[in-house]
């Protein structure tokens, strides 16, 4: 019981959809097919000449996907470990929030503890949105993202640029200290 190409995606064996369909979707020549495909009638595998046209083209390398440059920079991890915090906690409240509504349409007695946890819940996902806030500006501040004199990072900047400048400067001086040396070893003319 094999079904044909056209019969698996629907569409009439001789209508013209199969063809746009057979012309957009290539399908690996038959060197690379399994032998379980290989093996079927060749009616089967290609009706219309077209077909076997765009099958026996040799196929390029084609990726399941494309890489696409991200539009915007990735979060720094404390940040985005802060957001995610804070989506879960919200998502949490909000359905504290429905099951309250619900338990108070219902006239449960569960509606009393749900509105007290869901106005709790509601303080608490105000304090994680704050969070992410506080978190992303602590982290502006620390690594230069806000050029403003008061900034940490300026220092830290500061620091590296000196703690650089002596390292290579001791390089240097090690270096003419060798080449000095060097010819230190042999004995001089009297």
């Amino acid at each position: 019981m094999s079904m044909s190409t056209a019969e698996r995606r629907g569409a009439p064996e001789d209508g013209g959809a199969a063809r746009v369909t057979a012309r957009s979707v290539p399908e690996a020549p038959e060197r690379e097919m399994p032998a379980a495909v290989a093996g079927r009638p060749a009616r089967e595998r290609s009706a219309r000449p077209e077909e076997r046209e765009t099958r026996e083209a040799p196929s390029a390398y084609r990726p399941l996907w494309r890489e696409e440059p991200a539009r915007r920079r990735r979060l720094p991890d404390p940040v985005r470990t802060a957001a995610v915090r804070a989506v879960i906690v919200v998502a949490v409240t909000l359905i504290l929030a429905m099951v309250a509504f619900l338990c108070a349409m219902a006239e449960s007695w569960l509606a009393f503890p749900m509105v007290i946890a869901s106005v709790a819940g509601t303080v608490v996902a105000t304090w994680g949105v704050l969070d992410v806030w506080v978190t992303r500006q602590v982290w502006n501040q620390r690594h230069g993202v806000v050029s403003m004199p008061s900034s940490t990072a300026r220092a830290m900047r500061r620091e590296r640029r000196r703690a650089r400048r002596q390292a290579r400067s001791a390089e240097r001086s090690q270096g003419r200290i060798a080449r000095r040396g060097g010819g230190a070893g042999r004995l001089s003319h009297s």
